[in-house]
């Protein structure tokens, strides 16, 4: 325990070494830089520097929302200061699960800065690319939907999921093969809810949209069985003009977890990685990729493609 709470004082050190070191301009050690003071609470000084980030966070505001907000948020910063001074006073600070806490923090904020640092100077998509991803992706956009849907998960067991679908493909009305589920205490669980397109899985879309009002699909997970019921639902398309926006932040994202992912895998080989104890052969086992749900196409003779709501 001693030595956590060593580790999780230097850390506390480092980040708040880390936090002084971006104030202003290099200076000799010991030589004070004096910042426009916003409050003082018992003597600890909130600087205008400190309140302009917290500003920051809040987006673009014209001059008068400026204005006040800022009253707002240095309220808050005094508030939030003097709960601050109490946790020192009663040694909050130096709690092990609130070091850890910190020391977690201060990982993230790292990571993700450098993330920001090796991506900042990407350029982002050229016209042609906009386009080819509109056009490859007409459910998104041209032709994009906003969806009705009835969901069912099904509790199901390698014993009965046969019996289960059997059931499902025979049924015409979809509060028939609820109750039926009822009678046969399979675990149930029925929900609806309105979707726009973009709203929905990108792997699930394509088969979503091939579904005409009233059709059904069913996809396997683990220990489950899902229907899910095209209700009802409304075209709305995007013109490539809206779209774009849309477009740019998606194609520009993919492209810096791309440049992320490139940088951590030189890191990972030429990094010396050593897994211990009950982990030592994580290092050994290959990666494993994620497998989606099995997804089964519409029948067009199966009874699960016509299912009225059944009210």
């Amino acid at each position: 325990m001693q030595r956590m709470h060593r580790i999780g004082l230097s850390a506390v050190a480092l980040a708040v070494a880390l936090s002084l070191a971006g104030c202003g301009d290099k200076k000799e050690v010991g030589e004070k830089v004096a910042m426009p003071v916003a409050a003082k609470v018992n003597g600890d000084e909130i600087t205008v520097q400190q309140l302009n980030f917290e500003l920051s966070k809040l987006g673009n505001l014209n001059p008068e929302q400026v204005k006040l907000a800022a009253k707002q948020v240095l309220k808050s910063m005094v508030d939030q200061q003097l709960l601050v001074q109490k946790a020192v006073a009663d040694k909050v600070d130096q709690d092990p699960l609130v070091l850890q806490n910190l020391e977690a923090s201060r990982r993230q904020i790292l990571a993700q800065a450098l993330i920001q640092k090796m991506t900042a100077s990407h350029a982002g998509p050229s016209e042609a690319e906009l386009v080819a991803y509109y056009e490859k992706h007409p459910a998104l956009f041209a032709e994009r939907r906003i969806y009705r849907l009835q969901e069912i998960n099904v509790q199901v067991t390698p014993e009965n999921v046969d019996t289960v679908k059997a059931q499902l493909q025979q049924t015409k009305n979809l509060g028939d093969f609820v109750n039926w589920l009822k009678a046969q205490n399979i675990p149930s669980r029925a929900g609806q809810s309105t979707k726009t397109a973009e709203q929905l899985p990108l792997e699930l879309l394509p088969q979503l949209h091939a579904l005409k009002d009233g059709q059904a699909m069913t996809f396997n997970a683990p220990g489950a069985l899902n229907i899910l019921v095209v209700a009802g639902s409304q075209t709305q398309p995007l013109s490539q003009e809206q779209a774009k926006p849309m477009i740019e932040r998606y194609l520009g994202n993919a492209k810096k977890r791309e440049v992320a992912e490139a940088e951590l895998k030189q890191l990972k080989d030429k990094a010396k990685l050593e897994y211990l104890g009950e982990y030592a052969d994580l290092g050994k086992e290959p990666v494993v990729p994620k497998i989606a749900p099995t997804i089964e196409k519409p029948n067009a003779d199966a009874g699960v493609n016509e299912v009225p709501s059944g009210k």
